[in-house]
């Protein structure tokens, strides 16, 4: 197996201490947002492995060098990824594991399913949209379902709430310009009444959402309670659409080992705290509010699905070797956890398909490396791969 050398992503919603408290190193003062572990081209983890062959798109790279782990599974994808994951999800691991340090919320968003993507990602292609361009949505083909395993207590959004009951929270801040939004909840069926309402809000007269959005934050600090969470959201976006559609999804709190997971279609955003976050190896977002970002409204209609969920909080089932799986209804990626204890006999984690293992608490040995919280690990198809010690291994893989 080869240790992870990871890149930390600086993005301006991040935490400035989650993650460097969890590695054990001083802040920087910096937001710290996302640790990636993986082989996404945006920013790939890197590994040193004596006596391998670089791929041949990085002639300079010696065989002893850190490389990128994009090179080393493009080198030989069979070896690394095993032929049961190349014949089905091609020679590219296909999934992403991040350690997300939310400090101020991020984009409320939905990503695509499969068919969508395809078909979005060929046209904008066939539109000839720089793939970098502000307004591109579609950075690749593939749909980006995600799980978000949290580590401290976690505050998100997840899909929407019934319609009576968003009605009820916009009625409870007693704003005038709320009032037509929680009308066209009350009279039309679930469907249309999210459809038409989310549509209101996405192109409401700018200036006149501005104030609606101020007057209603005014309301949520004053109120508190079960407003609290629309308060500190408006703090960070000031005007924002967002805040108003916010109201519309269900607030969710996860407590530390219990995970959310976010289907195609599935309105979502992600307030505060700490998690373990895996998801198919995509990039395809659609931003709905809390952001200055673009807006595809049409687009974003096109592909939320508009109907009342339960949020469904996850809990990992055990099974008789002391893996805890987040059961999900995807195979890019199966996420599992370990609690090691003192004494216990190693656990045997030798599977046909390729695993990255992620210490959050402790130091366990895995294989000949030990590790500490923050430390990661890629294992190569196939190759024999036991636990023990002391500490939380969580483990990425998928199902082949």
């Amino acid at each position: 197996m080869d240790r992870l050398s990871n890149t930390v992503r600086p993005y301006a919603w991040g935490s400035t201490t989650a993650i460097p408290a969890l590695l054990g190193v001083a802040p920087t003062g910096e937001p710290q947002a996302e640790m990636w572990m993986g082989a996404h081209p945006g920013a790939p983890s890197r590994i040193t492995r004596t006596g391998s062959a670089p791929a041949a798109t990085s002639p300079a790279v010696t065989p002893s060098a850190e490389q990128p782990l994009t090179d080393v599974i493009a080198a030989d994808p069979v070896r690394e990824l095993g032929p049961a994951t190349v014949e089905k999800f091609g020679p590219r691991l296909p999934f992403l594991l991040k350690l997300l340090a939310a400090g101020a919320p991020l984009s409320l968003q939905v990503h695509p399913d499969l068919a969508q993507a395809q078909q979005g990602y060929a046209d904008e292609e066939r539109r000839s949209v720089p793939i970098d361009a502000p307004h591109r949505t579609y950075k690749d083909a593939n749909h980006k379902p995600e799980l978000i395993c949290a580590l401290t207590p976690f505050d998100g959004l997840c899909g929407f709430r019934s319609p009576i009951e968003a009605a009820e929270a916009m009625e409870g801040l007693s704003v005038d310009s709320l009032k037509p939004y929680a009308d066209l909840l009350r009279a039309h069926p679930e469907e249309a009444a999210l459809r038409e309402v989310l549509t209101a809000i996405l192109t409401a007269d700018p200036a006149q959402m501005t104030e609606t959005v101020t007057a209603a934050a005014a309301a949520a600090e004053r109120l508190g309670g079960t407003y609290a969470p629309y308060a500190r959201i408006a703090h960070h976006f000031p005007g924002d659409v967002g805040v108003i559609a916010a109201m519309l999804l269900n607030y969710v709190q996860l407590q530390p080992g219990e995970a959310m997971f976010l289907g195609a279609g599935v309105p979502h955003a992600y307030l505060d705290g700490l998690g373990v976050e895996i998801m198919a190896n995509s990039d395809n977002v659609l931003r709905c509010g809390l952001t200055p970002k673009h807006i595809d409204v049409p687009e974003l209609l096109r592909i939320v699905r508009f109907e009342a969920t339960d949020p469904g909080v996850l809990r990992p089932e055990a099974s008789p070797s002391g893996e805890e799986v987040y059961e999900t209804p995807v195979d890019e990626f199966r996420l599992s956890r370990f609690d090691l204890s003192p004494g216990a006999a190693p656990v045997d984690l030798t599977v046909a398909t390729p695993q990255i293992l992620l210490c959050t608490a402790g130091a366990p040995q895995a294989g000949d490396l030990g590790l500490a919280a923050g430390d990661s690990v890629f294992v190569p198809a196939g190759e024999k791969t036991e636990v023990s010690g002391t500490g939380t291994l969580f483990r990425a893989t998928v199902v082949a």
